[in-house]
């Protein structure tokens, strides 16, 4: 449909209709959602009408071509204008086969993975008949007690934001309107939902612009540039401002400052929820703010379809702000190809063939070896399938790995680390014991794992987190693993036998009882469908992991937020006088994480040498080369992620000790070596200033290269 027969359709709606558009609710509100074939669902709670529903825009977890297929028949059937719905979910990282968490991904420092594991997403929720996803989150995170960390690719702005392209990328393709296998993308939460105080999910956030636009807003806008097709409000405030209502972050930099014209919607309830914030006194109000700010769709509350007619007959609101939302609405539907096609591709026979295939399986499995990470080793992994294993842990056989927003997968489609194993050893070779629940242990099952341990000349304990202690609303003060699985790993310490733990969780952990008692640890986080699977591989050697961390492992919660990308302070500590008292430091406990930014290791080892910087003077006009040699010095062949860090050693304002700029992925045969390369322009070097302007500042910086944040070798060299 052309952009003037969508202009004539605006014309012809009554103002209900282009009110109601606005609306989004949840499948059980339609016809079709039933066998019964009614309007079902709290209609009357919420205050709305039969005409509301069937003139509204967009629905909130509808999937499965068969329902999709019969909600939007249904509703043809019945719109006056024959305007079909949006279908709208919240893929996050998968659809039904299930990636590891975005935290995961962010592990495996892979983009074009990444990009593939949204790809297949957005083809399993095509055919499903799903047209827009609730991803990326791509809000930086620093508090590891905040439970939607796991959403995240983690701290760093840079990385944050080639995610966030490449997340892009693989849900939309090229060309929306004619590519049925892909789907559109809603960047979240705009903005800085991250950053909340006390790591309490909803909780205030409160930053200076210059921080937000420094280190929050950088990912949002590259999801936006890669051409990201809608914006979701975040939950806290921005300024002492709730974003629902923010006119300064949703009209002057998403729309005037970065031009973009796509929808905006509210989180679940956010527009009302200017009320408890103490921005609006009633839903009249909230509907004014939400509205004046750019908000087109309001999720799951009703303050526009109940005051926004009245608000423009009485003259209080211009009935172009709502035209404005109604156009964006429209051209989305319009850029999905629905006005022609409002089925959009789903099709039962193609969800057969589709969804969880072989194919997609093989991608989860690959993406879920690349995602984990080896934090110790002290030569017991990998494994030889001659060894008689003991498998303990309330992770041992659950299918409880997918993590959070998994909400089409299904446990009994997962691969358990018992089942991954299997797969590796003869059936004598594995001995399994529950040995704990996740929050709780009995006396039985603590004998049997102990007596389970001890025919075992090596014990693999799965440990970690259920999901319902991550995801959204699953914030935590101790972010220790549960004591009834710190007793259970220190009664098998006894047996004075190798324990390799496996971590499955959404967050980074205070790993205090874990590290010490552990002779090897393989991060997992929640590794997918196919997480049983890549642990066997890796656990085995037949995989080596090149995973590395995206988020600082604290060693304790009292560092927290702890990050590689902080200040330095006029009193900072030094290792050199660490007795010093007036420094900023503990007195307890050391500065640094337990697990820096950017750590991980491997079944090789990898010697850096032949540091090189071509040019010791950097201009707008002349970018400077940095080389190093990386050679596996191992026996066996390994990926290494080669990182690069530049400081500013004096700005305007103060700068990090470190940012991270580029990084690259080499593969090494053992005793191989290679050359890696980075380019650094004056780009790079720019930055927010007092009066926020983003420009370079002549003099001094030092570049480091090396295998984390905390392993480097510096050079240094000024710009002009």
């Amino acid at each position: 449909m052309e952009q003037k027969a969508l202009l004539n359709l605006l014309k012809e709606m009554t103002l209900d209709e282009k009110i109601d558009q606005l609306q989004q609710l949840a499948t059980h509100f339609f016809k079709g959602a039933s066998e019964e074939g009614e309007i079902t669902g709290p209609i009357t709670e919420m205050g709305i009408t039969e005409d509301v529903v069937l003139n509204t825009g967009s629905v909130l977890g509808a999937s499965g071509a068969t329902l999709t297929r019969n909600l939007q028949e249904a509703h043809l059937k019945e719109n006056r204008l024959g305007i079909p719905l949006l279908f709208m979910a919240d893929v996050i990282h998968g659809f039904k086969t299930i990636f590891p968490v975005p935290l995961a991904i962010g592990s495996s420092w892979d983009l074009e993975l990444a990009e593939k594991s949204a790809e297949i997403a957005a083809k399993e929720s095509a055919v499903s008949g799903v047209h827009v996803t609730f991803a990326p989150m791509v809000d930086l995170v620093r508090d590891p007690r905040w439970g939607r960390v796991m959403e995240s690719t983690g701290e760093d702005p840079y990385l944050n934001s080639e995610y966030a392209r490449a997340f892009v990328r693989g849900f939309q393709g090229n060309d929306l309107t004619n590519d049925k296998n892909h789907i559109a993308a809603c960047v979240k939460h705009f903005a800085a939902y991250g950053a909340p105080e006390g790591g309490r999910d909803y909780n205030t956030v409160n930053m200076s612009e210059r921080q937000l636009r420094e280190l929050y807003l950088p990912s949002y806008k590259a999801a936006l540039d890669e051409g990201c097709e809608m914006v979701m409000t975040a939950f806290n405030t921005v300024d002492g401002i709730p974003p629902s209502g923010n006119e300064y972050l949703m009209r002057d930099i998403l729309r005037q400052e970065w031009g973009f014209n796509g929808v905006v919607i509210s989180d679940w309830g956010a527009v009302k929820e200017l009320i408890p914030h103490g921005v609006a006194q009633d839903e009249k109000e909230a509907a004014i703010k939400a509205l004046r700010a750019g908000v087109d769709i309001e999720m799951m509350t009703t303050c526009y379809v109940h005051h926004v007619k009245s608000l423009i007959l009485e003259g209080k609101l211009e009935e172009s702000l709502l035209d404005e939302s109604v156009l964006r609405i429209l051209e989305l539907k319009n850029k999905l190809g629905l006005f022609e096609d409002p089925y959009r591709g789903s099709s039962e026979a193609l969800e057969k063939e589709v969804i969880l295939s072989e194919s997609h399986r093989k991608v989860a499995r690959e993406l879920a070896t690349k995602s984990c990470v080896l934090l110790k080793n002290e030569n017991i992994l990998p494994l030889n399938s001659n060894q008689k294993i003991a498998l303990i842990g309330p992770f041992a056989q659950s299918g409880d790995l997918m993590g959070p927003w998994s909400w089409h997968g299904a446990k009994e489609d997962v691969i358990t680390v018992e089942m991954g194993i299997q797969n590796k050893v003869t059936e004598e070779k594995l001995l399994v014991a529950k040995g704990s629940d996740v929050l709780t242990i009995a006396e039985e099952q603590l004998q049997q794992a102990v007596e389970t341990s001890k025919h075992a000349d090596v014990i693999v304990l799965a440990l970690g987190e259920s999901s319902y202690m991550s995801g959204e609303g699953g914030s935590r003060a101790d972010i220790r693993i549960p004591e009834a699985q710190l007793t259970l790993l220190n009664e098998l310490k006894q047996l004075n036998k190798p324990i390799v733990t496996i971590l499955f969780n959404g967050r980074p952990l205070d790993l205090h009882g874990v590290v010490e008692q552990s002779n090897a640890i393989l991060e997992a986080w929640y590794p997918g469908t196919e997480g049983g699977a890549a642990i066997a591989d890796l656990l085995f050697g037949d995989a080596n992991p090149s995973g590395k961390l995206t988020m600082s492992f604290p060693y304790s919660v009292g560092q927290v937020p702890v990050y590689y990308n902080c200040y330095n302070t006029g009193r900072p500590f030094s290792k050199d006088d660490p007795d010093n008292r007036y420094v900023s430091k503990y007195i307890d406990i050391p500065n640094e994480p337990i697990f820096p930014f950017g750590f991980g290791l491997s079944y090789t080892t990898f010697e850096y040498s032949k540091h090189y910087i071509s040019n010791n003077t950097l201009s707008a006009d002349n970018p400077i080369t940095v080389t190093v040699q990386v050679r596996n010095t191992g026996a066996r062949a390994g990926e290494e992620i080669v990182q690069l860090y530049i400081r500013d050693i004096t700005g305007e304002v103060v700068r990090p000790l470190k940012e991270l700029k580029a990084f690259q992925k080499v593969a090494l045969e053992a005793n191989q070596t290679k050359t890696v390369s980075f380019t650094i322009t004056e780009e790079q070097l720019r930055y927010y200033h007092r009066n926020l302007e983003f420009k370079s500042d002549n003099g001094l910086f030092e570049v480091y290269v090396g295998p984390n944040s905390s392993d480097v070798v510096a050079f240094t060299f000024t710009l002009v």
